[in-house]
């Protein structure tokens, strides 16, 4: 048992990642010019969720340290943070040190944030009950995703990434 434990946030870690660049990586979701009408995420200045106990995009990787602790893994790139049994968070960092995109995991239902108040509005539930959107905020640099599991026991991943340039 203990075994798998410690494998989990390395687990989590590596689908978050995947969470995070499959955006990119999607013709659909890169960043497009707008032919008459600007989109409506383009109008948008800033999320309601903009940080994750304080730490922002674009904030070093010292200053993120010292807002959540020492990391349970650390390394250059990613730092990952386990909160007792129900939730975890990754943050990444880019070559500079800068914080570039961050995950947060929550393995319960217990005290996840409510799509609105992470989007700014509600997501439309698959039939399965699973949810998932992306919004794209250009005016603060970043994009904002809420991802929850269908099933009995669902899983919820908040992430935000810097929008490259």
């Amino acid at each position: 048992m203990l075994h798998a434990r410690t494998r989990t946030p390395a687990l989590f870690s590596a689908f978050a990642l995947l969470l995070l660049l499959t955006p990119a990586l999607l013709p659909t979701a890169r960043a497009q010019k707008p032919a008459a009408a600007p989109r409506a995420d383009q109008a948008r200045e800033e999320p309601p969720f903009h940080d994750y106990k304080g730490v922002r995009i674009g904030m070093s990787a010292e200053e993120t340290r010292k807002l959540l602790g020492s990391p349970t893994d650390k390394d250059d790139k990613q730092d990952v943070y386990m909160f007792g049994e129900a939730e975890s968070c990754q943050v990444y960092y880019d070559a500079t040190k800068k914080v570039s995109a961050l995950s947060v995991t929550y393995f319960s239902a217990k005290a996840v944030p409510a799509p609105k108040t992470v989007l700014g509005e509600e997501p439309e539930a698959r039939q399965d009950g699973s949810l998932y959107k992306l919004i794209r905020f250009p005016k603060a640099g970043f994009w904002v995703s809420y991802t929850r599991t269908s099933g009995e026991a669902p899983m919820t991943i908040i992430a935000m990434q810097k929008i490259e340039q």
